[in-house]
């Protein structure tokens, strides 16, 4: 706000050497760059290695392999462990590092779909409980974990078992090209396949980034 007064330190231009900036005041978990980075080492394994094989000597240099990438990923790790959070600079710079790759869009599901986690809740509650009751127990856990990894929330639900829409979120501002709204993709059917004991998809099926009207995540139920 013009002319108001801060506090927080002046946001670093420093860079480590992945390239992301650390400056400024953390707002996101930590758990969300981990959670990337671990993703992009793992598309970026080979599919087949022999048992002596070293693959990060033998294979050309990929990004998710190389030194720096790792030394991040244990940074991260020791964050996590304090229960630090990151700014919003480092995870835009993550982001960018995400979609200079052909399989961003991937990368970003199958990160939110890591930090879905594994929290389950009890058998009884599994058992004896209606499917619109899991659908519920679903939208609150997604609003929640949303709030509690990015330190503000993505849209709100609107009618029906599982309909997230959202108009100008933060996403956008990382990601214009709307690759990156498919972490909500990946994260949502996440908590929905677990709490359903089966798989869930979860649909994006309209971007704001892409022309559209607002941005809107749908259950999309598979056997």
């Amino acid at each position: 706000m013009p002319g108001s007064k801060s506090n927080d330190p002046p946001v670093s231009q420093e860079t480590n050497s992945t390239g992301i900036r650390p400056g400024g005041k953390g707002r996101v978990a930590s758990v969300v760059g981990l959670s990337l980075l671990e993703v992009i080492r793992a598309l970026d394994l080979p599919t087949e290695v022999l048992a002596s094989e070293d693959p990060t000597q033998t294979m050309p240099r990929r990004l998710g392999l190389s030194d720096v990438v790792d030394q991040q990923i244990r940074l991260f790790r020791e964050q996590v462990r304090k229960k630090e959070r990151i700014t919003d600079q480092q995870v835009h710079d993550l982001f960018h590092l995400v979609l200079r790759r052909p399989d961003s869009e991937e990368a970003f599901l199958q990160a939110g779909e890591l930090l879905a986690g594994d929290g389950r809740p009890s058998k009884g509650f599994r058992r004896f409980s209606r499917e619109n009751a899991l659908y519920a127990l679903s939208r609150r856990q997604t609003r929640k974990l949303i709030r509690s990894l990015f330190g503000r929330h993505v849209g709100g639900f609107a009618h029906g078992p599982f309909t997230l829409e959202a108009k100008g979120h933060f996403l956008l501002d990382l990601d214009p090209g709307g690759d990156g709204c498919a972490l909500v993709t990946g994260l949502s059917q996440g908590i929905l396949s677990r709490n359903l004991r089966r798989q869930i998809k979860v649909a994006h099926t309209s971007c704001e980034a892409r022309k559209q009207d607002l941005c809107r995540w749908v259950v999309s139920d598979s056997e």
